[in-house]
């Protein structure tokens, strides 16, 4: 009956049949799937690390692209997907220990992570994409730093000068406020630190002092905490001409919320978001595009051709600038209190 299942080319079509007939008949659903993995040592799958809830794979549209592409590589591949979540805010690594996998995509978490050196210790192939840059892991990602700076070179020829950021968390410790320049460059998320080292680079070039530069932080990545962050910069500077987002889904809640305050956008305020999903487009927020679904994968494919190479292999895809309608020079000085 084995052969049945396992080697069909080794029996007659009419006999496999006969076979399989009879099995069902008698209630025999086949080889166990689990035995089948500790003979062959193949669990046909691939382990999705997000240190974040499951819902959050379903629902930021960036993740969803990422999840979307991956899930073709693997379909490729002939490979199921299981997803690994790991709640930011504990440290059970107990889930990726019990992952039947046959390799592991991390996706976008801090250096320190529990759950990541939980992956790292288990004896099969691991591809990071984003974030971090682990010596001897490959990696999948985009040029951050640069292509943030492309936002901020924008802006400075517009005219900006008086800007605010709203960033993503900077640590898995939770953070909902104003961030020291200390903490910005001790990030445990790397994408985070270089987007905001490069943007502190590129207003620096122009007399921009960055200690002045108010950043506040999110712990949650919604529109929501988006607008709330947009509000506290605000609320400190009522003279900002320009707001920076480090993410759409952020920059959308900054449009909310200046919208909310009756500000015009752009007239009154600038704003510019990263990532370049659909309802950022949608709105004409002046973004960042990056191949979400493509980083997915070129990640998945990366974990599939796990051949020695000799040493890490790096994929480095291309963004684009995407300058909408939510960008403009500031209003001269002497208009701001005008009607």
């Amino acid at each position: 009956m084995s052969n049945a299942y396992n080697r069909p080319d080794q029996l007659s079509p009419e006999l496999r049949r006969r076979v399989l007939e009879t099995a069902r008949r008698l209630g025999y659903p086949g080889p166990d799937p689990v035995a089948r993995s500790l003979r062959t040592r193949k669990a046909g799958a691939v382990g999705l690390l997000l240190t974040e809830n499951l819902s959050y794979a379903f629902r930021d549209p960036a993740a969803v692209g990422f999840l979307e592409g991956l899930s073709l590589a693997c379909e490729e591949a002939g490979q199921g997907l299981l997803l690994v979540p790991a709640n930011p805010e504990r440290e059970d690594v107990a889930a990726v220990h019990r992952a039947g996998v046959d390799g592991f995509v991390v996706y976008s978490v801090p250096d320190d992570d529990p759950h990541l050196a939980a992956v790292l210790e288990r004896p099969v192939p691991t591809v990071v994409c984003d974030q971090p840059d682990v010596d001897s892991v490959d990696r999948v990602g985009i040029d951050d730093r640069e292509a943030i700076a492309a936002v901020a070179r924008h802006l400075i020829e517009l005219g900006h000068r008086r800007i605010g950021v709203v960033c993503m968390r900077l640590a898995r410790d939770r953070n909902d406020g104003f961030v020291s320049v200390q903490r910005q460059r001790e990030a445990h998320f790397h994408v985070q630190r270089a987007r905001l080292a490069a943007l502190a680079d590129t207003f620096g070039a122009v007399g921009v002092e960055w200690t002045n530069v108010p950043v506040v932080e999110r712990f949650d990545h919604t529109i929501a905490s988006g607008a709330t962050a947009a509000g506290q910069l605000l609320d400190r500077d009522p003279d900002l001409t320009a707001i920076i987002c480090t993410s759409d889904i952020l920059g959308l809640g900054a449009l909310n919320e200046a919208h909310r305050r009756g500000l015009r956008v752009p007239q009154d305020l600038t704003v510019t978001g990263f990532d370049g999903i659909t309802e950022a487009e949608r709105a004409g927020l002046t973004t960042v595009r990056q191949p979400v679904l493509e980083k997915g994968r070129a990640a998945g494919r990366l974990l599939m051709d796990n051949a020695d190479h000799g040493r890490p292999r790096t994929v480095t895809l291309d963004t684009e600038l995407v300058i909408g309608t939510t960008a403009a020079a500031p209003k001269p000085v002497d208009q701001w209190y005008g009607p």
